[in-house]
């Protein structure tokens, strides 16, 4: 891709997947589908969702931003079979790999280099021009190329699924789906009661037990906020309620549960700090199996703090869950960098992966990861480390990356030059290797298109590289 498209191959934006087909045993054409465009009027008119579903169910709609017939296969209809059969698993292979399926597929051809003709052939329909602004730090700058508007419902009833705000359509997530059987409900109650209970005695009708842990599972469950905790316990069942040390009814026998108010209070005033400390085992116990990926990430507090200085947070999330392994403070007269070891000092993290950004890219966090920690890493190299960026740059130029790690014995990587041992650039990447996924921050560039994801079928006359075998 990076050698024979025209926009080259840069990091997909989003959830994402990848497509190799084959004719005869050798690759004829490369597919890459991402999240879909942030906003797009003709997509969003032909659909006709109320902009609450739109934001909701977004992620049901994937975008074609890569598709490429790979130099020498120059066969009728080529492009629109390869279309037509990946169109028949895409859905499927996508909750395989990301947990929900999708609906309808897009793409945005520019009408200067590509008539779409492999598109209309797949069924495609085309939906008119986007209005031609690029999105760049949240800003949106016009670039006055409009591009037509592609799309492809994945099943006949996707567009009514989509608009209709009542439609049962987003599945439970994994953890939703996670169940919590005797055993580890009965290591979430031996952790969680261990908690000292911040109440008066006086006025207590539900016990900080019940309500903690109704609070972990509906949090679990994908509960957002107070409300809809209040509506996850008033949904338990008896059998559950009882599980979860709720308060029998004298009057009635029944297991009632905490309001949303009773849960608004508590929480309110619990002690953070130690329900992290004391869940973070427990948390951990549920995926020890999988050696599952960690995300670093902080973020600002919205609402919080006094004077204006909000609330900022460090915390380790485990990838494609709700569950946050650990949280702390940053303090104002610090920042991330500082705190990173302290919060991942007491986590087992060997042969986990942890991501985090640009920020943590120092090689100090990077040997505690590796030689304190044993574990791996993925960070992003930005232009703020022009000397790191560079080396890493020319090693994908001369397409010879040089392994991160010391040399195993099994013998020489193919295409690797002996004489980068003497190389700086090579020495400074053997320290802290590292691949920038590109700086996309968010489904689309701009309000109607993904940016630059313009790889379509050529209009006659056109180099052939990314065609589909019009003659």
């Amino acid at each position: 891709m990076r050698e024979s498209h025209y926009l080259g191959s840069v990091g997909l934006v989003g959830k994402s997947l990848r497509y190799v087909a084959e004719l005869d045993g050798e690759w004829a054409a490369l597919i890459g589908w991402c999240g879909a465009a942030f906003k797009c009027g003709p997509r969003e008119r032909w659909i006709g969702w109320p902009e609450m579903v739109q934001w909701r169910r977004l992620r049901f709609v994937v975008n074609n931003a890569r598709f490429l017939i790979l130099p020498g296969f120059r066969l009728p209809n080529l492009a629109s079979r390869v279309l037509g059969l990946n169109l028949r698993r895409l859905s499927s292979d996508w909750e395989t790999i990301h947990g929900h399926e999708v609906l309808v597929a897009e793409t945005f051809v520019d009408p200067r280099r590509f008539s779409g003709t492999c598109y209309r052939a797949a069924g495609w329909q085309e939906l008119g021009l986007t209005r031609g602004f690029a999105r760049s730090a949240g800003k949106y700058v016009e670039h006055g190329e409009p591009k037509r508007v592609f799309v492809r419902a994945l099943s006949r009833d996707a567009v009514a699924r989509l608009c209709d705000p009542t439609a049962k359509i987003e599945k439970e997530s994994a953890l939703a789906k996670l169940k919590l059987d005797g055993r580890r409900t009965e290591k979430l109650m031996k952790v969680l009661i261990r908690i000292p209970d911040h109440r008066s005695r006086r006025g207590r009708l539900h016990s900080a037990l019940s309500i903690r842990s109704i609070a972990v599972c509906a949090t679990l469950a994908g509960a957002k906020g107070y409300t809809a905790i209040g509506e996850f316990a008033a949904r338990l069942k008896q059998g559950e309620r009882k599980r979860l040390d709720c308060r029998k009814n004298p009057k009635t026998g029944r297991y009632d549960v905490p309001t949303e108010k009773g849960f608004r209070d508590f929480l309110n005033h619990a002690d953070v700090d130690a329900l992290d400390r004391a869940l973070e085992p427990w948390y951990q116990s549920l995926y020890r199996g999988d050696r599952p990926a960690i995300a670093l990430d902080g973020k600002t507090l919205r609402g919080s703090g006094e004077n204006g200085k909000k609330v900022h947070l460090l915390g380790t999330l485990i990838h494609g869950t709700r569950i946050m392994t650990a949280q702390r403070e940053v303090g104002e007269k610090t920042n991330e960098i500082p705190e990173a070891p302290r919060l991942l000092r007491n986590q087992n993290l060997e042969g986990v992966v942890v991501t985090a950004d640009a920020m943590h890219t120092q090689t100090e966090f990077a040997k505690f990861l590796v030689e304190e920690k044993k574990a791996d890493y993925v960070l992003v190299v930005k232009d703020n480390q022009p000397t790191l960026h560079d080396d890493i740059a020319h090693w994908f130029e001369v397409g010879s990356f040089p392994p991160s790690g010391e040399n195993d014995g099994s013998g020489a990587r193919p295409n690797r030059d002996p004489s980068d041992r003497h190389d700086p650039g090579a020495q400074r990447l053997r320290r802290l290797s590292a691949r920038s996924p590109g700086g996309a921050d968010r489904a689309g560039d701009h309000p109607e298109e993904v940016g630059q994801n313009d790889d379509r079928s050529r209009l006659p006359g056109d180099e052939p590289e990314c065609r589909e075998g019009e003659p």
